[in-house]
């Protein structure tokens, strides 16, 4: 019986140090992507994305928005479980890559000694989602 809350304090553990990984990269990589779209947009002597909230800060969170709302275009000679599984399984390998990465002394998912072996292979493994949406 004890065990059995021991494994479970350890499980939800594990899925707050994700959690704790994964957020906070998904929030940079949206605001790094506003960044690079403000510098694109200067370059070309544009005002760029400055619509939603005060200097375009809340346009992330509206990008993603409108990808969770948009509609899905599935061509009719496609197969349907391959056609939807293979964007997850892009996204999954992109952030499973991210666990060998220390970003303090005590902050590693996955403490491994062939990271960057792994890293490695886990990056190449990318592509078959590419190739699964056809």
């Amino acid at each position: 019986m004890i065990f059995e809350y021991a494994s479970l304090i350890e499980t939800l553990l594990l899925i707050c140090k994700i959690l704790c990984t994964v957020v906070p990269i998904l929030i940079s990589v949206a605001y790094f992507t506003l960044v690079e779209r403000k510098v694109l947009a200067a370059f070309q002597r544009r005002r760029g994305p400055n619509v939603i909230g005060v200097y375009g800060l809340l346009q992330p969170l509206a990008d993603g928005f409108k990808l969770l709302i948009k509609e899905t275009i599935i061509p009719s000679s496609a197969n349907l479980g391959l056609f939807i599984f293979s964007p997850i399984f892009t996204f999954a390998i992109s952030l499973i890559g991210w666990g060998v990465i220390p970003f303090s002394y005590h902050s590693v998912i996955a403490d491994l000694n062939l990271a960057t072996l792994y890293l490695i292979t886990v990056s190449s493994l990318g592509v078959y989602g590419i190739i699964l949406a056809g």
